[in-house]
């Protein structure tokens, strides 16, 4: 099981108005929980691990309906693909990045007809996220 919670949801469950008090709550009671907070990036906890990723620059921001589901279903299908967690991390922020550039979420997050390492390329996006040891 995989726990999915924006910022809101997160301080909400565990009522109390600071992430970093909400994150220690998530270390201490998940096993496996994916954090998104919009521009401020994402956050990976899995078991002693805390992966953290920046989010990706938007080309231009319209609306950033959808962005968090963007995130958690490209986050999924990456390590449904095998690949590692901070690849997989980097996949959701460059879909969700991507979804808000279109009004209701509505921008493809592959060329048409695109399926994932299409062309091909390799779909994983540099190894960039940094990983955290637990105190």
């Amino acid at each position: 099981d995989i726990l999915f919670a924006n910022e809101a949801e997160i301080l909400s469950l565990y009522q109390t108005a600071s992430f970093d008090d909400a994150l220690q709550e998530v270390r201490q009671r998940v096993e496996f929980a994916a954090l998104t907070r919009g521009p401020k990036g994402s956050f990976i906890v899995r078991r002693d691990e805390l992966h953290v990723v920046d989010a990706a620059p938007a080309e231009r921001v319209v609306d950033t309906t959808g962005a968090g589901d963007a995130f958690h279903g490209a986050f999924a299908a990456g390590l449904a693909h095998g690949l590692p967690f901070a690849a997989s991390l980097e996949l959701g922020a460059l879909a969700a990045a991507r979804t808000c550039t279109a009004l209701g979420g509505t921008a493809p997050l592959l060329p048409r007809g695109g399926r994932l390492g299409a062309g091909g390329s390799d779909p994983r996006p540099t190894d960039g996220a940094r990983q955290t040891p637990r105190p």
